[in-house]
Formats: C-alpha cells, sequence, structure tokens
C-alpha cells in the first residue's frame, strides 16, 4: 500500500483575486478539490462580516469581500471558521483566515500551499486548536471577452474556439475563470444557434490578454462578421440592459454605438459585435445565459 505524503492536508488547487478600482470590493476565487470541503466553508464562511456574499461557479466558490478586520465569534460547530481580514496593499491583496480543529487546518496550510499564493504566513494546525493563515494575493482585475460570428454554415462553433483561445493564452499574469455560452435571440442572418459566449479572466496584464486573445481570433475565425468585446470591471452590470434586449429582439449596430462605458471596448467591430458585448453582462449566470427570451411559450 503507497504511503499517503500528508495524510491530514487537502491543498487547495488555486487562488486568485480582483479588487475594483477602488480597492474596496475584492471578490477571492478559490478553486477547490475536495467538494464536501468546499460546501462546509461556503457555509461558515458566509457568517464573516467581511463577506458580503459567496456562490459556486464550477470548481470555484467565489467570495465578495469588503476590505477590513473583523473579530470573529468562532464556535465550534456554529461559527467555526472565517474570514477575518482583507486587505487591498499595492499590487497585492492580503487575505486572513481564522478556523477552530478542522476548520483551522484548512484555514492554515490547506490555503497557504496554493497556486497563485505569493507568499503567507501560517499557524501550526490540527487538533482542536484556534489556527490560520494570511496569504498574498497578485491584485488582478476582471476582465471579460465576448465574441460571436466565427463560424459559417459548413464549419466552425465559436464556443469551442472561445474556450480553446482562452485556455491558449492563460498565463501566470491572467488566470482563466469562466466560460459562458448566451443564448440570444434567433435573428434570421444566424447560424443555427445564435449563441455568443463570455470568457472571464483575472488579470494583471489586461492589455497583453486582450492582444493575446485578438490574435488568435482573428487567425482562427471562418467569419468576415466575426464581433470581440471587451470589459474591464469588476461588476459588467451597467451592460444588463443592453444585454436583455438582444437576447428579447434584433438591435442595430447604432444601438451598440450608442453605448460609452470607458470600461467597455468593441476590439473586431464585425456584426457579431452586438453578441459579443451583450454575451459580456451573462458571464457566470448560466441559467439566464441559456434562456430564450423570444417571448414564445
Amino acid at each position: 500500500m503507497e504511503r499517503l505524503s500528508d495524510p491530514y492536508t487537502i491543498r487547495y488547487p488555486q487562488i486568485v483575486a480582483v479588487a475594483d478600482e477602488s480597492g474596496e470590493h475584492v471578490e477571492l476565487i478559490e478553486f477547490f478539490d475536495c467538494v464536501g470541503g468546499a460546501m462546509w466553508v461556503k457555509r461558515h464562511y458566509a457568517q464573516s462580516p467581511l463577506v458580503r456574499s459567496v456562490r459556486t461557479v464550477g470548481a470555484t466558490n467565489r467570495y465578495h469581500l469588503l476590505t477590513g478586520d473583523a473579530d470573529l465569534p468562532l464556535e465550534g460547530s456554529v461559527f467555526p471558521a472565517g474570514i477575518a481580514a482583507v486587505a487591498v496593499e499595492g499590487e497585492e491583496i492580503a487575505v486572513t483566515y481564522r478556523g477552530l480543529g478542522g476548520g483551522g487546518v484548512g484555514a492554515s496550510i490547506c490555503r497557504a500551499t496554493a497556486r497563485g499564493v505569493v507568499r503567507y504566513e501560517s499557524d501550526p494546525a490540527g487538533g482542536g486548536r484556534l489556527s490560520g493563515s494570511t496569504i498574498w494575493l497578485p491584485r488582478r482585475e476582471r476582465v471579460i471577452i465576448g465574441i460571436d460570428d466565427t463560424d459559417t454554415p459548413e464549419e466552425g462553433a465559436t464556443w469551442t474556439l472561445a474556450h480553446n483561445i482562452a485556455r491558449a493564452v492563460e498565463d501566470d499574469r491572467s488566470r482563466y475563470l469562466s466560460h459562458t455560452i448566451v443564448q440570444l435571440f434567433p435573428v434570421p442572418y444566424r447560424t443555427k444557434n445564435c449563441v455568443a459566449i463570455a470568457c472571464e479572466f483575472a488579470t494583471s496584464d489586461p492589455v497583453g490578454l486582450v492582444r493575446h486573445y485578438r490574435d488568435y481570433l482573428e487567425e482562427y475565425t471562418l467569419s468576415d462578421e466575426t464581433g470581440m468585446a471587451v470589459w474591464r470591471g469588476f461588476d459588467s452590470a451597467p451592460l444588463e440592459e443592453f444585454g436583455g434586449r438582444v437576447k428579447r429582439g434584433e438591435v442595430s449596430a447604432g444601438d451598440l454605438a450608442a453605448l460609452t462605458d470607458r470600461r467597455l471596448s468593441v476590439v473586431m467591430n464585425g456584426r457579431g459585435a452586438i453578441g459579443a458585448v451583450a454575451a459580456i453582462p451573462f458571464a457566470t449566470r448560466y441559467e439566464e445565459a441559456l434562456a430564450l427570451w423570444n417571448g414564445v411559450g
């Protein structure tokens, strides 16, 4: 029987953090390997005063955090672990975890050795003791790339190309977070299903990421009407109204041109740019994204 190298530690595969421009809001994205542990953490960490919300997206838990410090009234079974401090420090984001017993193991070495951690300070953990860690992560910003119209009636599929390019451009500065297929209103000139794609990244090199993605898209698209749009910002809610209109009916190029938010840029301005922009606000909102809003049924 092969011996377990570290039987009481489960290391998080990766931890990433993005901050808004003010440095007051942080989204902490924890990739997990153990589903049971992740669901336990999600339930209990939600009680931390600095946690505004938490949701599971694929194999990640995402915490919307406020910066600051908080005293955690930890109590076994009731509130055994949580997030005690969040700080945006120049080009880094620091997160402090505290926990009791097994919750302390998760709050200490399990996170401290995750990919993406620049450095850490960690307490000894195990048994029934109180322990924790502070980890420092690169400060990143959210970039959502929308694309539409890359295929033809004879070949291609936008959703596969979008994912494969996203994987190709991922590096230590730009982490690929999510891929969302967004059902649009089935306009007459669609290829078949009329969907656009939103690929979400956490990056410290937004300019390089966008350039790299565009280069791949220009190389491999099969259409002359490809659209690529980019949102650089913590929250893409300002595009929700436009996205909803594109899901409900046909929208003109003039409607797209009326959008003037500085966080939005259209990088490839083919007819697919309308769908590319519309996909952005639906990133990770899978049920809404996939719904057909055509007023039928």
